[in-house]
């Protein structure tokens, strides 16, 4: 896949390939690289399932992993004939550990119509992508399929997660998207889990799911977490932040505070530039965004968080949010042993969110 992939790439790449594997129309090999492992391990998972049946799988599927094999014995491995049916399938997962990869170009240079070759290099693990310079991936381009799997950002993410959403046979209101994500944060295996979760959990009949069904399957509290922390900040209801603060500290596990402080960071980022966007209309007559529009420019999670944003933002001038960014800061490092006074971190918080609601420019 060219430089530069984007994730709307990946998403269409991805889509592409899953129908190509149920309509059974396989390619010889695939290489499945990248930074984000959900798509990996699905695609490698329906590949798995899917070209052999069950009795064929027990003879001529084998699945290796990159730190136990050598390139030399995988390459043996692929030339060997299948023992039952019309093909073998080799899979090398976690490939990224396998000393000298590109060494696999003998077997990707001149590959066997009978074997069904997958390898699955997940970037995070080491850091780095492999090498698309080398004779092993352009063979692998040549004769087959390479996938590469973006991680989203944050706001790339309600596509995806909307889609996979839809396909379960639910919909997500966006008080309980934005709690689902704050929860799960960015990895797209556990919020697949969660939604598959959903889909079995809630009642029949039932196909929207609110913050209370979140409360109740998922097991996020609808009241006492870092969405509900910001709304009260964001509509200065300092006694329901507190409340949230006093609960936070008595959880440090599950509400460490240099999270918060992060949630906390980005609101008033978004603030700052939806102050700026303003500004730029009324000083330099260019129109202000639409709401889908400030969904990208000030990476929200969704419209929901900009209809809210833009109700309350009266409250929130830019001199003020600046001085609360230096605020925040300031606290991250207090947070971190740095002239904390001695304060605990549940002190740290409630004497922060105390600054932020009496502070002036």
């Amino acid at each position: 896949m060219a430089k530069g992939v984007k994730f709307s790439d990946c998403i269409a790449s991805y889509n592409a390939i899953m129908t190509d594997v149920d309509a059974r129309r396989f390619a010889g090999i695939y290489l499945l690289s990248g930074d984000e492992g959900y798509f990996i391990d699905v695609i490698c998972d329906r590949l798995a399932g899917s070209i052999l049946n069950e009795a064929e799988r027990s003879f001529s599927q084998v699945t290796v992993y990159g730190a136990d094999s050598t390139a030399g014995d995988i390459c043996m491995l692929c030339r060997q004939m299948p023992m039952m049916g019309s093909h073998q399938v080799v899979i090398v997962r976690e490939a990224q550990n396998l000393a000298k990869i590109e060494n696999l170009v003998h077997y990707t240079s001149q590959p066997q119509s009978s074997t069904i070759f997958v390898v699955c290099y997940k970037n995070k693990e080491q850091g780095r992508g492999i090498d698309k310079r080398t004779a092993f991936y352009k063979s692998c381009v040549k004769n087959g399929c390479v996938f590469e799997s973006i991680r989203p950002r944050d706001y790339e993410v309600d596509a995806w997660l909307g889609g996979y959403v839809s396909s379960v046979g639910l919909t997500l209101q966006p008080k309980a998207m934005a709690m689902l994500k704050e929860h799960v944060g960015m990895d797209l295996a556990r919020m697949a889990k969660e939604i598959d979760k959903l889909a079995v959990s809630m009642k029949e009949g039932e196909r929207v799911v609110s913050d209370a069904h979140i409360e109740e399957y998922i097991g996020l509290s609808k009241e006492f977490n870092t969405f509900e922390l910001n709304d009260a900040v964001l509509k200065q209801d300092m006694v329901r932040a507190m409340r949230i603060a006093d609960h936070f500290a008595h959880n440090p596990k599950s509400y460490p505070i240099t999270l918060t402080i992060t949630v906390l960071f980005g609101l008033f980022q978004q603030l700052f530039l939806l102050n700026y966007h303003s500004w730029l209309t009324r000083k330099r007559g260019i129109p202000f965004p639409s709401d889908m529009e400030l969904v990208r420019l000030i990476r929200a999670n969704n419209p929901y968080v900009v209809k809210e944003l833009k109700t309350h933002i009266s409250k929130w001038d830019n001199r003020r949010v600046f001085a609360i960014l230096g605020l925040l800061r300031e606290y991250d490092a207090k947070s971190k042993g740095l002239d904390n006074g001695g304060l605990d971190n549940g002190e740290l918080l409630k004497e922060l969110l105390l600054k932020i609601f009496i502070q002036r420019p």
